[in-house]
């Protein structure tokens, strides 16, 4: 199938692509393609002009600094997965990248347009919900920060207005205490997962005093679920704020049967990471 009919620019500034945006009610934002492309393809959605923003300068960028990691409207999957810096900064991000699709799609997929995709079923977007990150998007009417809690608005939408570019995400660092961990099952690995799990957790000495834990293809939404309270069967309580559904790649009973599974090994293995950078650190 072929897409339907649209116009097109490839602006050349930044001004241009929103000038373009706020004129177009119908028009869509093109950055990787590879969410927007295949849905073209198949008529899922039908824009009145795709505005091209892969000409804009100064959005490719990865930036890393003490508060963390800084990811540019055009930086691709595989950029951000090859840097160390970002690596350093925040470990989760290579760890769960690394479960992104396919190298070929990771070449040319974007960070930030799979955040705005908002893909329940993708690793990204539960990522910077976990962290608790923000995105910047740019209109006629200027510049504002998204958090992650409000990014996300429901299956395949975003808060964004139809005029806004998501030019930044920002990812904030692992703490001194903290400990990541990230594990997902798919059919075949860079395939949809059937489930994926993070976890994000900090340590005072032995004592886990947080731990919150992230999942990829369980809701219809990212979701974060805080597991403080409930080390000792964070599963359960996990599933408690949860609703697996079925689908072609899984039963609703095989997808809690996941959860169950990866909950309890992804949150001990963040928090043996996080007991392990701690016992790193050295005291001055």
């Amino acid at each position: 199938m072929k897409p339907a009919p649209f116009a097109y620019q490839r602006p050349s500034t930044l001004e241009e692509a929103l000038t373009a945006l706020a004129g177009e009610p119908g028009a869509k934002v093109l950055a990787g393609g590879q969410s927007l492309v295949p849905l073209l393809s198949m008529r899922l959605a039908a824009p009145s002009m795709l505005v091209d923003i892969n000409a804009l300068p100064d959005l490719g960028g990865i930036h890393v600094d003490a508060s963390g990691v800084r990811i540019g409207a055009l930086a691709r999957h595989a950029d951000v997965l090859a840097s160390t810096e970002a690596a350093a900064s925040q470990p989760l991000l290579a760890l769960a990248l690394s479960h992104v699709a396919h190298p070929t799609i990771r070449n040319r997929g974007t960070t930030v347009g799979s955040l705005v995709h908002a893909d329940a079923a993708a690793e990204m977007p539960m990522v910077l919900r976990l962290l608790e990150g923000s995105v910047d998007v740019a209109s006629v009417r200027g510049r504002r920060t998204i958090p992650a809690a409000e990014l996300f608005a429901g299956p395949l939408e975003s808060t964004l207005a139809h005029d806004e570019i998501a030019v930044e995400a920002f990812f904030p660092a692992l703490s001194p205490r903290g400990g990541v961990a990230f594990e997902e099952i798919a059919r075949r690995h860079g395939d949809y997962a059937m489930v994926g799990v993070a976890a994000l957790v900090e340590c005072d000495g032995d004592d886990v005093t947080s731990a919150r834990l992230g999942f990829v293809s369980v809701n219809d939404v990212p979701t974060v679920v805080d597991v403080t309270d409930h080390l000792d069967d964070a599963a359960t309580a996990a599933l408690a704020e949860l609703e697996p559904a079925e689908d072609i790649h899984a039963s609703a009973d095989y997808r809690a049967h996941l959860v169950k599974v990866l909950a309890t090994r992804v949150l001990a293995a963040a928090i043996d990471d996080a007991r392990s950078r701690a016992g790193r650190v050295t005291t001055p």
